[in-house]
C-alpha cells in the first residue's frame, strides 16, 4: 500500500511539475497584446501603471500546479514605452501546503530604468514578498509598485488553494 501511495505521489509530482515547461511555448506580440486588452478591460483603472511605467512584462498564459511541492511557467513579452522588445520567460518553484492547478495572466510594471535593465539582464528574481494583486474592476486604483515593480495576475481557469513560499525567476532574449 505504501508502495503505491509513493509511485501516485511521485507520478503525480512529475505531472505538475512537467506542467510549467508545457506553459513556456513561445508566445506571440499579438498573444501579448491581446492579454493586455483583456487586463485593461477587467480593470481599466490599470492604465495609470501603462501611462507610467517606463515599461512592462505580460505573460498571457502562465500555468501553475502543485502538491506539496509546486512550479510554475509561462513566456512573454516585454514592452517599453509601448514597443514589443524581447521575450521573456517565468518560472517558479513553490513548497508547502498546495494543492491544485491554474492558468493566470501575470503582468509586471517597471516603475524605475535601473529595475528595468536589471529585468533584461536576465538574471532578475522576484522576492516572495513582492505580492500580485488579483485583478476586478477597480483593484489596481490604490496600487502601488514596491521594490520598483507593480505585479497583477487575473486567473484563467483552475482551481488552487494554497499556502506556500517560494519566488519567480525570470529570463529574457531581445526581439530581433
Amino acid at each position: 500500500m505504501n508502495a503505491l501511495r509513493t509511485i501516485t505521489i511521485a507520478s503525480s509530482l512529475a505531472v505538475l511539475l512537467a506542467l510549467p515547461t508545457a506553459a513556456r511555448a513561445d508566445t506571440t506580440v499579438k498573444e501579448a497584446q491581446d492579454a493586455v486588452a483583456v487586463l485593461k478591460k477587467t480593470d481599466p483603472s490599470l492604465q495609470k501603471f501603462f501611462d507610467h511605467s517606463v515599461g512592462y512584462v505580460v505573460f498571457p498564459g502562465v500555468g501553475k500546479g502543485g502538491l506539496v511541492v509546486g512550479g510554475a511557467g509561462g513566456s512573454g513579452i516585454l514592452f517599453e514605452h509601448g514597443k514589443a522588445v524581447g521575450k521573456a520567460t517565468l518560472s517558479q518553484f513553490t513548497i508547502g501546503a498546495q494543492i491544485g492547478g491554474q492558468a493566470y495572466y501575470e503582468i509586471i510594471f517597471f516603475e524605475t530604468a535601473e529595475t528595468l535593465a536589471a529585468f533584461k539582464k536576465g538574471e532578475w528574481t522576484m522576492a516572495a514578498q513582492v505580492s500580485a494583486v488579483a485583478l476586478k474592476s477597480g483593484a489596481s486604483a490604490d496600487a502601488a509598485y514596491k521594490e520598483g515593480v507593480a505585479v497583477f495576475t487575473l486567473s484563467k481557469g483552475g482551481a488552487m488553494a494554497e499556502a506556500s513560499v517560494g519566488g519567480q525567476k525570470f529570463g529574457y532574449t531581445p526581439l530581433k
